[in-house]
């Protein structure tokens, strides 16, 4: 019999949240990737509520959570974490953060170590200077309403040649549209977060794991956003993480292959001498 995964909404002084919750256990907290909301996490859920208490939220500005009246930070979006732990009587929980939410999970372990039992940091991308550039010209501005709708097509065509499917590319398009006609709040947040993460992740001392879809990694690289080699940042700055690869990984790999990630997902958070 599958655990029922229910929607709820948490009110906050900046609005509303949406977060979806299932199963029991141990929690475990998702935290999206840009511009994608709790749905990235729809196959992960399935699986994990099976032994887990499972949250995934949508954060502010994505998805079905209220726009954010001012440009959030990365610490704004984890003060938000910490809020819907004290909501749902949470002491302590593991997180698993993509790409965006990988940053919000860091910051989360960084400032709120006693709340964080261990982290899962998935494709965490090493952005220098150029990088940051790069995300601020291609992506500041957001995503824009176009008259004759070539919008919908273009974001349709985005992605289309890894998404695997028009079922999962419909999916990331419906959480592309949410966004439009408002800044990328995420890409904001990381673009001035970014050159001081590995000097807030070196505070980290929870079990880490970190993940990596290396044609996700290799993807950034092509469009000049961040090289392969500065990924490792992160095992410098956490060096006690262990590290998984998955070869053929994409940025839509939480949807794309949930069993594999899923399965070292489970082993590292039931693994007890870590």
């Amino acid at each position: 019999m599958n655990k029922p995964i229910k929607r709820a909404f948490l009110d906050t002084e900046d609005g509303q949240i949406l977060y979806r919750i299932g199963g029991e256990g141990e929690p475990l907290l998702l935290l999206h990737m840009n511009p994608r909301s709790s749905d990235e996490y729809r196959e992960l859920m399935s699986i994990l509520v099976k032994k887990y208490r499972v949250i995934a939220m949508d954060m502010m500005g994505f998805g079905d959570s209220d726009k954010p009246p001012r440009m959030y930070t990365i610490a704004d979006y984890a003060k938000t974490v910490i809020t819907l732990l004290n909501e749902l009587g949470i002491k302590t929980t593991s997180i698993l953060g993509h790409h965006f939410g990988a940053f919000i999970t860091g910051e989360v372990a960084a400032t709120s170590p006693e709340r964080v039992e261990k982290i899962i940091l998935c494709n965490v991308a090493g952005f220098g200077e150029e990088g940051k550039a790069e995300l601020s010209r291609r992506f500041t501005k957001g995503f824009n309403i176009k008259e004759d709708g070539s919008h919908l097509i273009e974001r349709w065509s985005a992605r289309a040649s890894y998404a695997g499917s028009a079922e999962l590319n419909h999916r990331w398009v419906l959480d592309d549209l949410k966004c439009f006609g408002y800044p990328l709040y995420a890409v904001w947040a990381v673009g001035n977060y970014c050159l001081d993460a590995a000097e807030r992740f070196s505070s980290i001392k929870c079990p880490t794991l970190m993940l990596w879809g290396i044609h996700d990694v290799e993807e950034f690289e092509k469009l000049g956003l961040a090289k392969e080699k500065d990924r490792f940042f992160i095992t410098k700055a956490i060096p006690h993480g262990k590290v998984v690869d998955f070869p053929g990984g994409t940025i839509c790999m939480m949807n794309q292959i949930p069993e594999e990630i899923s399965k070292v997902v489970m082993e590292f958070l039931d693994n007890t001498s870590v």
